[in-house]
């Protein structure tokens, strides 16, 4: 696992400004798929000069070059996820939980079409009702 956050988003070819990587270290210490909005909250009360703008601008940067995912699962909220390992989700119509889904293989796509240059971004998503809201 890449722990250092400026490491990993130079990687992405991202300059690494302490703006940046605070949020990056946020998105690797809080794997609840936050969004922008969650993130500045948390961040502002210890950063007071980080603004609204910088962490939108910053986490769609980061989306942009492949460092994170957005989920758009709820259509209320983008939500961001970092994850070094392939994953779906599952996002729970009562409670608006997103978990996190680990399959033995990820699906992959059926093969060429002649329609179809490249594929950028795939996405498996299940929705339903979680462990927790059923037993309530």
């Amino acid at each position: 696992m890449i722990s250092n956050a400026a490491t990993y988003i130079g990687s992405y070819g991202i300059k690494p400004s302490p703006q940046r990587v605070v949020i990056m270290q946020y998105l690797m210490e809080h794997c609840s798929h936050p969004s922008a909005d969650e993130i500045y909250n948390s961040l502002v009360a210890i950063y007071p000069t980080l603004s609204r703008t910088t962490v939108y601008n910053t986490l769609w940067l980061f989306a942009e070059s492949g460092a994170i995912d957005v989920l758009t699962i709820d259509r209320s909220t983008a939500r961001f996820d970092y994850s070094e390992r392939p994953h779906g989700h599952f996002f729970c119509t009562r409670c608006g939980k997103i978990i996190d889904v680990f399959l033995p293989q990820m699906p992959e796509f059926p093969g060429p079409d002649h329609e179809i240059a490249r594929i950028d971004v795939s996405a498996v998503q299940f929705k339903g009702i979680c462990r927790d809201c059923e037993t309530k």
